[in-house]
């Protein structure tokens, strides 16, 4: 998995690069540059295998694995501002607010948002029809039903002062962090006209793994390795994974989430086998 993994990150980083290098110079074209430098590229690398799994080629999927991309770095600039995560690292580098200023940095991301929506035009992808399908799923993972509505439970949260309990939490988290990753993981029979049931089912649970991992993340990792701050959750009396089933039991869950979402595999059989990998190292990372 690992080679493809950092083949994936060389071309998704040159074909943001390509997109961004074509705007406007100035701080806001800086911004978005230096918003979408690094992180791991799992949706990117979810694009490109689903896709790869349903026919699809590698330069028809590029644009879209580019634009999950954009659009999760837009989610991140715009978490840590001071109005709604206000932090001030990412990535082990200033946060884009930090670094120039909240104005440029909620511009920024309002740019790479409708970056993302305008690489998914590319003609690259194929027929117009599976442009679309993108287009309507993205819209649906990010927005209002999807990963805004999922933040806007967890300010909604904050803001009460009540720690939610897991129904809300797994809830939340299945707007906040797994529509963006549901999209990703769906992305290839999207475009190909396919049925996206069990890559649907592989991405729910994925999703909730890798939100558990990182609440575990939040209590015993390491903030020079992880390139973000650790305890805040705690500090903040933040209802995590982690507060309500115990640090054990929470890794014992995204252990059977893992087991769940690679049994929705089976169809693939050894061609997911990159997928496999993927569900592993989510849940075994230390970043």
């Amino acid at each position: 998995m690992q080679d493809r993994l950092d083949a994936v990150r060389a071309q998704v980083q040159a074909e943001l690069d390509r997109a961004i290098d074509a705007l406007p110079g100035g701080d806001l074209r800086d911004a978005m540059r230096y918003a979408v430098q690094g992180g791991k590229r799992l949706r990117a690398f979810l694009v490109m295998e689903s896709a790869r799994l349903h026919g699809v080629a590698d330069d028809a999927a590029l644009p879209v694995a580019a634009a999950v991309e954009a659009l999760h770095a837009y989610s991140l600039v715009h978490d840590d501002l001071p109005a709604m995560d206000d932090d001030d690292l990412r990535r082990g580098q200033p946060t884009v607010h930090v670094r120039w200023t909240e104005a440029t940095a909620i511009l920024a991301g309002d740019a790479l948002q409708t970056l993302a929506f305008g690489l998914l035009a590319d003609p690259r992808i194929g027929a117009a029809e599976g442009r679309v399908r993108l287009v309507a799923a993205l819209a649906q993972a990010s927005g209002a039903a999807g990963m805004v509505w999922g933040q806007a439970l967890d300010i909604a949260a904050e803001t009460a002062g009540t720690p939610l309990d897991l129904a809300a939490i797994t809830e939340l988290q299945g707007g906040k962090t797994g529509a963006l990753i549901r999209f990703a993981a769906t992305a290839g029979p999207l475009i190909a006209g396919d049925d996206p049931a069990a890559l649907d089912r592989y991405a729910v649970a994925l999703g909730l793994a890798f939100q558990i991992a990182d609440d575990i993340l939040d209590v015993t990792g390491d903030e020079a390795v992880t390139g973000k701050r650790v305890g805040k959750d705690a500090g903040a009396g933040k209802a995590t994974f982690v507060s309500l089933l115990g640090l054990a039991p929470a890794q014992a869950e995204a252990r059977r989430l893992v087991t769940v979402g690679t049994k929705a595999l089976s169809q693939y059989g050894d061609r997911a086998g990159n997928l496999h990998d993927l569900a592993r190292f989510v849940i075994e990372r230390d970043t």
